[in-house]
C-alpha cells in the first residue's frame, strides 16, 4: 500500500507498506547535486556526503558505524549530478532506530575541521583511483566535453584544487541553504505502518527548516565534438554519445527498449557482433543516462589501438541501421520482455522499491503502479523507436571520446573514413 503525507516544513514522507518481508529499506533523498553547484563548489555536495558520516553531538564516526552493524542492518550514501541519498536496510523492528540515526547525521553532523581535513585525503584518493582506471574515467571526460560548459559535464567528485579548498563554513553553507525540508523526501518500503512511520519522522525531522534556496535548470545545447586525452595504454577506451529522452519524456520507454537491442544486453547487437562474432573487445555496451530536462546515449568499448578503425566503423553502422531499418518485430518482443522481466524482478526488493518510491516523487509527483510501467512498455511501437532512432542518431550531436595510445587526428581521420 502506498502512503504519502507532507510534513509541516514542506518534508514529504512516502512508505510502501509489504507485509510479507522481515525488512524495512529507509532512505533520506535530497534533491542536490553537482548540477546545483558552480565551478567554484563543484564536488561540494559529494563532499557533505562524506561527511555526514563523521561524527555528531551524540555519536562519532565509529559510534554511527557500530549502531548500524550491531543490528546487522545496511547504510550507505551516494551523490549524483541531480541527487543525494542517505540509506539503511534493517529488520522491520529496528525502525525506530533507523530513522533516529539517519536524522542525526542529517541534522547534528559537527563538520569537524580535523575530519575535513582527513576527508579531503580521502576524497582525493578516490579521484585518484578514478583517474587511474581509464574504463571508468572516460565517462567523466566524455560528459565534460559531451555537455560543454553546462553543469551536468562537472565531475560529482570535483575537481582537486576545488576539493582542497573546502573549509567548514563553505560547507555548512551550502548544507544550510539546500539540504532544507521542502527540497527533502524520506521514503521506505517494507514491513512497517505508515502512521507510526509519519510520528517518528515528525519527530526525529521537524525541525528541520523548511525553505530551500530556489534553482532553475537551463536545459543544455549540445554539439558534435571530439576529444582525446592520449595516454600510454594497452587498450583504447572509447565512448560514442548522443542525446536521449529525459527521465519525465513520454519516449524514454521506447529509449530504454532501443538501447536494449543496441547494446544493453549479451544478446544486443553490438555486444554479439564485436565480442562474440568478431573478438574485438572484452567490453563493449551501450546506457542510457536520463535526467530531469534531457539525457544521454553512449556506447563504451574497450579495445586495441589497431582495432580501433573497425570497431568504430561496426558501432556507426549499428547506429544508422537503427535509423534506416528501426528493429524488427523478434528484436522489439524480445526487449520488452527483457525490460519488464529486468523491472518486476527489481520489485522483490525493498531497496529498489525505496529508491523507486522516491524517484517517481522527483520526476512525477506521484506513485507509478507496475501496471502502468509494464503498459507503456507494451505500447512501444517499431515505429516509435524507428522515429527516435532518427531523431538521437544525428551527426550534430553524436560525439566521441577516446583515451588511450589514439590521437585525436587518428580518431577524426577513422570516423570521416568510417
Amino acid at each position: 500500500m502506498y502512503r504519502k503525507t507532507i510534513l509541516d516544513n514542506g518534508m514529504r514522507i512516502i512508505s510502501e507498506e509489504i507485509d510479507h518481508v522481515r525488512s524495512v529499506s529507509i532512505g533520506i533523498w535530497v534533491e542536490c547535486g553537482s548540477r546545483y553547484e558552480d565551478e567554484e563548489s563543484n564536488g561540494t555536495a559529494h563532499f557533505i556526503e562524506h561527511m555526514l558520516f563523521k561524527g555528531t553531538d551524540r555519536r562519532s564516526a565509529f559510534d554511527i558505524a557500530a549502531d548500524i552493524d550491531s543490528v546487522g542492518g545496511i547504510m550507505n550514501a551516494f551523490t549524483s549530478k541531480e541527487l543525494t541519498s542517505f540509506y539503511i536496510k534493517i529488520p522491520d523492528y529496528h525502525l525506530e532506530l533507523a530513522l533516529d540515526l539517519l536524522a542525526d547525521i542529517f541534522i547534528n553532523s559537527r563538520f569537524d575541521d580535523q575530519e575535513i581535513l582527513k576527508e579531503k585525503s580521502v576524497v582525493l584518493q578516490e579521484i585518484s583511483m578514478l583517474e587511474d582506471s581509464p574504463d571508468d574515467y572516460i565517462h567523466d571526460f566524455f560528459e565534460a566535453n559531451f555537455w560543454q560548459a553546462d553543469r551536468l559535464g562537472m565531475p560529482v567528485l570535483g575537481a582537486r584544487e576545488r576539493v582542497e579548498g573546502f573549509t567548514r563554513d563553505s560547507l555548512r553553507g551550502f548544507f544550510h541553504h539546500r539540504y532544507r525540508g521542502r527540497r527533502v523526501i524520506l521514503t521506505a518500503a517494507g514491513r512497517l505502518q505508515h502512521d507510526r512511520l509519519v510520528a517518528l519522522a515528525d519527530r526525529a525531522f521537524g525541525a528541520l527548516a523548511g525553505e530551500a534556496e530556489p534553482w532553475e535548470f537551463t536545459t543544455p545545447v549540445v554539439s558534435a565534438n571530439i576529444s582525446v586525452l592520449e595516454k600510454d595504454l594497452e587498450q583504447a577506451h572509447l565512448m560514442i554519445g548522443t542525446l536521449a529522452p529525459s527521465s519525465r519524456s513520454e519516449r524514454r520507454h521506447a529509449a530504454f527498449l532501443m538501447n536494449a537491442v543496441l547494446g544493453g544486453s549479451m544478446s544486443s547487437r553490438l555486444f554479439q557482433e564485436i565480442r562474440e562474432k568478431r573478438g574485438l573487445a572484452y567490453a563493449v555496451h551501450s546506457y542510457i543516462t536520463p535526467y530531469m530536462d534531457t539525457g544521454l546515449l553512449a556506447v563504451y568499448v574497450g579495445t586495441g589501438k589497431e582495432e580501433t578503425p573497425e570497431v568504430l566503423g561496426l558501432i556507426f553502422n549499428e547506429l544508422m541501421r537503427l535509423t534506416g531499418e528501426g528493429l524488427v518485430e523478434r528484436e522489439l518482443r524480445g526487449a520488452k520482455e527483457l525490460i519488464k522481466g529486468n523491472f518486476l524482478l527489481s520489485m522483490e526488493s525493498t531497496d529498489n522499491r525505496m529508491s523507486r518510491l522516491a524517484k517517481n516523487e522527483i520526476c512525477f509527483g506521484r506513485h507509478v503502479p507496475p501496471e502502468e510501467v509494464t503498459a507503456a512498455i507494451d505500447a512501444v511501437t517499431e515505429g516509435d523507436v524507428l522515429a527516435l532512432a532518427r531523431e538521437l542518431f544525428n551527426p550534430s550531436t553524436i560525439s566521441i571520446s577516446a583515451i588511450g595510445p589514439v590521437s585525436e587526428r587518428d580518431l577524426t581521420l577513422h570516423v570521416l573514413n568510417g
